[in-house]
């Protein structure tokens, strides 16, 4: 079964894609399993690319002989900016963001998210190992979707051209 064909009913709610696995999350088919250690693999090893690359660039500070404080402060700063880059993945897997009330916060988020890469990768490694990464939310908000589409198909009565006059008491009024 192919992507396109995940659906409740032909016209019935469509799931969400999520990023490298696309729609195979419904029913686990496609390469689901292969995708998940894939993601877990590869989230892994940028990570661990990652901390090499950082940890070049801490001793070119060791290096430049900029201070201790400096030092301090580059890894302080660098694991600030990773624990806050994995709280908000691992958040965005679980709930939906709100409406973003400042265009600035927003950037200003986007530069943490950047420095503290690291923790994005981990998040979607720890995720990914038990699920694909957004797949409990996603799946939780097409059941409620599928629900509602089924809901309404059953209310339904047809065509109302095709319905019966309901009958028409004798005229009394129930009390």
């Amino acid at each position: 079964m192919s992507d396109a064909q995940h659906t409740a009913a032909p016209d019935g709610p469509e799931p969400e894609e999520i990023r490298f696995f696309g729609t195979s999350w419904v029913e686990h088919d496609g390469g689901y399993a292969l995708r998940r250690a894939g993601v877990a693999v590869g989230s892994l090893v940028l990570a661990a690319a990652g901390a090499l690359v950082l940890r070049f660039a801490f001793q070119g500070l060791e290096i430049a002989a900029v201070g201790s404080f400096l030092n301090v402060l580059v890894v302080a700063g660098f694991a600030i900016c990773s624990a806050l880059a994995f709280r908000r993945t691992w958040d965005g897997f679980v709930r939906r963001p709100g409406p973003p009330a400042d265009s600035g916060a927003e950037r200003s988020m986007q530069s943490l998210m950047l420095i503290g890469f690291l923790g994005t990768l981990l998040a979607y490694f720890c995720r990914s190992l038990a699920e694909a990464p957004g797949e409990k939310l996603r799946r939780a908000e097409y059941a409620a979707a599928c629900e509602r589409y089924a809901r309404r198909r059953e209310t339904r009565a047809g065509n109302p051209a095709a319905r019966k006059p309901k009958p028409k008491g004798n005229g009394k009024k129930r009390r």
